[in-house]
C-alpha cells in the first residue's frame, strides 16, 4: 500500500507540474535503478522536493525538517511517503540511525547537505551528515542539481510558467575509509560531495564553491 500510495502521490505531481512548469530533466541515465544509494541535492526553495520527486523514476525517503510535521498540509503527506523527520541545529542521532537503516536495508535516502534552503541562490557550506552515512555505509552517492525553483512560486503568482532544470549527475563513491572517522575526514568527504554538486550548476549557482580550484 504504501508503495502504490508513493507512486500515485508522484504521478500527480508530474501531471501538476507539467501543467504549470516548463521542467527540463538532464541525466535521467545516470539513475541507479537498485540502492543502496544517496540522493544529494542543492536546496533553493520550497519547490525543491516536489520537482525532484517529479525527475527521479526510484522510490526514495527523504530527510526533512521537523518544523514541517506540523505543516497541515505538507507534514502529513510526507509522513505518508515515509520521510524522516530530523531537528535543525543540532545532531539528531534518532534521525541518523533510521537514515543509515533505510541504507543497510537497501532503499534510496535523499537529503540536501547543506540543511536549509540558500537565500542566496548559491551553495552554502554542506553539513557532514551526508558525508557521515555514505562513508558509514559504503553507498553510493547520486548528486542532482536543482535550478529555477527559487523563482518557482514568485513566477506562479505572476501567472508565468516557471522554467526549472534538473540535472543528475554520474553517482560515485566516496574514498574507502577505516572504522574510524575523523571530524576532519568528514569535512573533506562533504567537500567531495559539495564540489561534485557544484560542478553540475552554472557558475552563479555555485556559491562559496565557486572559486574552489578543484571544480
Amino acid at each position: 500500500m504504501a508503495d502504490a500510495w508513493y507512486w500515485f502521490v508522484r504521478a500527480v505531481v508530474r501531471l501538476l507540474l507539467r501543467l504549470v512548469a516548463r521542467h527540463e530533466v538532464i541525466g535521467l541515465e545516470n539513475v541507479p535503478k537498485a540502492g543502496p544509494y544517496l540522493v544529494v541535492t542543492n536546496h533553493l526553495g520550497l519547490a525543491d522536493p516536489v520537482v525532484i520527486l517529479a525527475a527521479l523514476p526510484v522510490k526514495s525517503r527523504v530527510l526533512a525538517g521537523s518544523t514541517w510535521r506540523i505543516h497541515p498540509l505538507f507534514g502529513p503527506l510526507l509522513s505518508s511517503m515515509g520521510a524522516i523527520w530530523v531537528r535543525r541545529g543540532e545532531v539528531d542521532r534518532l534521525a541518523l540511525r533510521q537514515a543509515a537503516e533505510v541504507l543497510q536495508q537497501g532503499g534510496i535516502l535523499g537529503l540536501a547537505p547543506e540543511g536549509t534552503r540558500s537565500r542566496t541562490g548559491g551553495l552554502q557550506k554542506g553539513k557532514t551528515g551526508a558525508a557521515y552515512l555514505a562513508a558509514r555505509s559504503g553507498a553510493l552517492i547520486l548528486p542532482v542539481a536543482v535550478t529555477g525553483t527559487e523563482r518557482f512560486f514568485r513566477d506562479l503568482l505572476r501567472l508565468r510558467r516557471p522554467a526549472v532544470t534538473t540535472v543528475i549527475g554520474a553517482p560515485f563513491r566516496l574514498p574507502p575509509s577505516d572504522d574510524r572517522l575523523r571530524s576532519q575526514d568528514l569535512e573533506t568527504y562533504t567537500d567531495l560531495i559539495m564540489l561534485q554538486l557544484a560542478r553540475l550548476l552554472p557558475e552563479r549557482y555555485r556559491g562559496v564553491y565557486a572559486n574552489d580550484p578543484r571544480l
